[in-house]
């Protein structure tokens, strides 16, 4: 049975703060005081303003209630009914457009309980207006309910005085047991979430963050929503407990409750049609957009939700974009893309510049005995066409996944690899390096593409995009020792079979084979071991091509850094490189972040300051994301020539003349190889006669998808090949 309430009409527009949770001294509008900050001074409306607006069919329980500023005009006041306290800034004759729409200033139509109003606002038809502080040149339209309660929280998940812990909101991100709960907070970068979520077996960290986002909010009943100046809301049928910025858009949505809609200076935000979202944060320059449905969630700046898309219990991290899709109990890193409405991720720890392509079915299960599972992939991550993946999975940064279902769980280590199936012999087929010998356009592209499209004004954490990092090269080092073991388990079981050897001996007969690029490599069946959770085969293939693939672009990764440290420090010979060098040179773990690249042992320091109670707030957290972004240049030149050293076999501080000019050639030849492959991968969508047949001629085909010698990205790769080798031409001089 429905509980209702009767309660004197006098009332209305009073009590919204219980008695109990009043601070002596102070009444029902003491927290509204403190965050009206429109500078307008008020004062009591005038006789004939009163008269003026009686004529003009409004209403008051009390018209010494209604304050408003000296330019105020009751003329633009209309068929409105007001209860509690309510103020009024400038009222002018004017008409305020947006897009579209054209609409008088003034407050028409409507019912407003206890509200503060800018200057020049608009609301008209507005059935319940209740608690809501509004901001200069606002317009509010046709919305049913527009409301806050007491206990108003705006998707933080806080519990207020007098509220059960039951209450509180939880995000419970990368399982769906709730095992990895997060608490979601206005301003929750994609490292707060990954730390808090990860180290699950650091209780004092835990109670840390909890505490931090405790003392973040205040626990006070009695807030009131806002809306910031010039925001727009229209054709809207609920909105409860929103807090919303400036210049915000907000047209056609169903239900919003218990929302943070930042927007702003930073980005404007704007929500359409149909949405309904329910306990959320929404960043800066955020789009949602045509039957949206999201609960429980973190939208990071400039993310967007599109047609039809469900986001639950998920944070979707800066740059990224769903459509259509359901993502449920996710954690994502910046610049994700899924577009397609038979696409399904859950359970899933995604760490940025990744694709979920259509009919991708990334879910738990649930017919294991144990807790339901989880996947984490690293960065560049794209599973294919309908491929269906078994929890708990794990994947190597940049793997791609052919079409296929992979029914037991997989461990793919080794970078850059494209994972297949072989039905016809019933292997697993994991080919190293694909991206780097097949795909090398779009590799290269994505970099560039997510550095040109990262729209964020608060750059905080530092995301680093460039498919050479510290993360990437440590598991192309892990990789090379595999190759050289698995090479060598095939060498033995092929000449020697059934004699036993360690592993050691299976890694130093591999480097031999691999280094030497013995042909008998091609005559091995190269098996790899632990990939996946089967007793079929996983089968390497292009074994010695990615071998050599791998160290030259380790190669041509610490050349790069030493280029970086020969510009920054001016230096004009191979003794004034040498002084530049780092003391110590030694290739260290590295984690990644919420797409910010950390070493491990800073990530450890960070962990000991926060139990240490030496960083004791979010705030303390963002800044040390900031000091590390900061450091990041020289720790990644740090940890390139360590790469180098170790892949040269060569003290750098030792090495000759010689030595640095072979390094400066081989790296003139890389890039002039990476150049050719961005072409090549893309010139064959030109020449494959199957991708030329839908096209009566090459003038049909070029207006469709523009001429090749036009890709501005390909010219743009060429140009920097040729500015490359003048700068190594002038090095080369210099460093003899």
């Amino acid at each position: 049975m429905n509980i209702i309430k009767k309660n004197p009409l006098t009332s209305l527009g009073y009590g919204f703060i219980s008695d109990q949770y009043i601070p002596s001294g102070e009444d029902e509008y003491y927290l509204r005081e403190i965050q009206d900050r429109s500078g307008i001074n008020y004062r009591q409306l005038t006789a004939y303003e009163i008269e003026v607006l009686v004529r003009n069919r409004n209403t008051s329980d009390d018209w010494n209630k209604i304050l408003v500023s000296n330019a105020f005009n009751p003329e633009l006041v209309k068929n409105c009914k007001f209860f509690g306290l309510v103020r009024i800034g400038k009222l002018e004759p004017l008409c305020l457009s947006f897009s579209d729409l054209k609409t008088p200033v003034g407050l028409y139509n409507s019912t407003i309980i206890s509200c503060d109003f800018g200057d020049n606002v608009v609301v008209d038809n507005v059935n319940y207006l209740s608690h809501y502080i509004i901001g200069n040149e606002s317009i509010i339209v046709n919305v049913n309910e527009l409301v806050t309660t007491n206990h108003a929280k705006f998707g933080n998940g806080i519990v207020k005085e007098g509220e059960d812990e039951a209450v509180r909101i939880w995000l419970e991100v990368c399982n769906e047991n709730g095992g990895r709960s997060v608490i979601p907070f206005n301003g929750m970068l994609p490292g707060d979430a990954y730390l808090w979520s990860k180290y699950r077996d650091d209780d004092k960290l835990l109670q840390q963050f909890l505490a931090f986002t405790e003392q973040k909010f205040n626990k006070k009943r009695g807030y009131y929503g806002k809306i910031g100046n010039r925001t727009v809301i229209k054709n809207c049928a609920i909105i409860k407990d929103v807090w919303i910025g400036s210049d915000a858009y907000i047209k056609g949505a169903n239900k919003l409750k218990n929302l943070t809609i930042n927007s702003g200076e930073e980005g404007t935000t704007q929500i359409g049609e149909g949405c309904e979202l329910v306990n959320g944060i929404i960043g800066f320059g955020c789009r949602i957009f045509y039957g949206v449905k999201a609960v429980r969630f973190i939208m990071a700046s400039h993310s967007q939700l599109k047609y039809g898309a469900r986001l639950i219990n998920s944070y979707l991290g800066n740059n990224a974009t769903i459509s259509c899709c359901e993502v449920l109990n996710s954690l994502i890193f910046p610049a994700h893309e899924q577009h397609h409405n038979n696409s399904f991720l859950c359970a899933a720890l995604i760490m940025g510049q990744s694709n979920i392509a259509a009919g991708a079915t990334i879910g738990s299960n649930h017919n294991s005995r144990g807790a339901d599972g989880e996947i984490v992939v690293g960065r560049g991550f794209w599973p294919g066409l309908c491929v269906s993946l078994k929890h708990n999975s794990r994947f190597a940064n940049f793997t791609i996944l052919a079409k296929g279902d992979y029914p037991t769980e997989l461990n793919i280590p080794i970078p850059f690899s494209l994972v297949s199936i072989n039905n016809s012999k019933d292997q697993l087929t994991v080919m190293p390096g694909y991206w780097f010998l097949y795909n090398m356009y779009a590799l290269a592209r994505n970099s560039w593409k997510y550095v040109d499209r990262d729209k964020r004004t608060d750059k905080t954490q530092l995301i680093e995009y460039d498919y050479l990092a510290p993360d990437t090269v440590n598991e192309m080092f892990e990789s090379l020792q595999l190759l050289q073991q698995f090479t060598g388990k095939a060498f033995y079981k092929k000449t020697e079979p059934g004699k036993e050897f360690s592993k050691e001996e299976f890694i130093k007969k591999g480097k031999q084979l691999l280094e030497t690029k013995d042909s008998i490599i091609n005559e091995l069946e190269i098996e790899a071991e632990g990939f996946e959770n089967s007793k079929r085969k996983t089968i390497i293939i292009k074994t010695l091509q990615s071998y050599h693939l791998f160290k030259e672009m380790i190669f041509f990764y610490g050349t790069t850094q030493i280029l970086q440290l020969i510009e920054q420090n001016k230096c004009k010979s191979i003794t004034d490189l040498k002084e530049a060098l780092p003391k110590k040179l030694q290739r260290t773990e590295w984690q990644n972040i919420g797409g910010q690249l950390m070493p491990s042992i800073t990530v450890q320091l960070l962990k000991e300051k926060i139990t240490k109670g030496k960083i004791n707030t979010w705030d303390g957290v963002h800044d040390f994301y900031k000091e590390q972004s900061e450091l990041y240049a020289e720790q990644k030149i740090i940890h390139a020539l360590a790469s180098l050293q170790e892949i040269t076999s060569t003290k750098l501080a030792k090495a000759d003349t010689a030595f640095y000019q072979e390094l400066l050639t081989k790296a003139v030849n890389t890039k002039t190889w990476i150049a050719e492959n961005i072409y090549a991968s893309r010139a064959k969508d030109y020449s494959n006669p199957f991708r030329k047949m839908v096209y009566d001629n090459q003038d049909e085909m070029n207006n469709v998808v523009g001429k090749l010698e036009e890709n501005s990205f390909i010219k743009q790769q060429q140009a920097e090949l040729e500015q490359f080798k003048k700068q190594i031409t002038v090095l080369k001089k210099k460093l003899k």
